[in-house]
């Protein structure tokens, strides 16, 4: 949860626990003023927007300034995700960025057919993962216009209903 209005969230999407590990332990390192939320996999995404479930406490699940969005992961994975956010009006201004192992330009030409804002590599070090996160707050976070985070909330009947994905 932000601890005060000038904090950044960004929302880190992936079923790889070492991977939120290394997220949060690089944010806290670099003493960055980032609230690191954690989904675990595309539905969970979904339900953190939507506020549903776990999720249901805007205060302790405020809306993302952006995402970061894994490919590979189990049931609905990243494509799928991206693909559902960009056919919501409500969420397709949220900034999402393609943080994955994977390097297939296949993968990368089809998120940025699909609407992703970035595409970016997974560190291998430790060092690289301070210059990447480092580098995405700079850009996403301090130099970037983004949405407001009142912009919109899903609808009630949306929140609800999952026919409505």
């Amino acid at each position: 949860m932000p601890s005060n209005e000038s904090e950044h969230v960004i929302l880190m999407v992936d079923d790889d626990p070492d991977d939120h590990f290394l997220a949060r332990d690089t944010l806290e390192s670099l003493r960055l003023p980032v609230c690191l939320q954690e989904a675990g996999d595309g539905e969970e995404l979904l339900d953190y927007l939507f506020q549903r479930g776990r999720f249901a406490d805007r205060s302790s699940s405020p809306r993302p300034d952006v995402i970061l969005l894994d490919l590979s992961m189990p049931g609905m994975d990243g494509k799928e995700a991206l693909a559902r956010i960009r056919s919501m009006p409500e969420l397709s201004d949220m900034p999402v960025i393609i943080f994955t192992t994977s390097v297939d330009l296949q993968d990368v030409n089809e998120c940025y057919r699909l609407g992703a804002n970035s595409y970016v590599t997974k560190p291998a070090s430790l060092d690289d993962w301070k210059s990447v996160m480092n580098t995405l707050y700079t850009y996403w976070l301090k130099t970037a216009e983004l949405p407001s985070r009142s912009a919109a909330s899903p609808s009630d009947d949306e929140q609800t209903s999952p026919a409505a994905h």
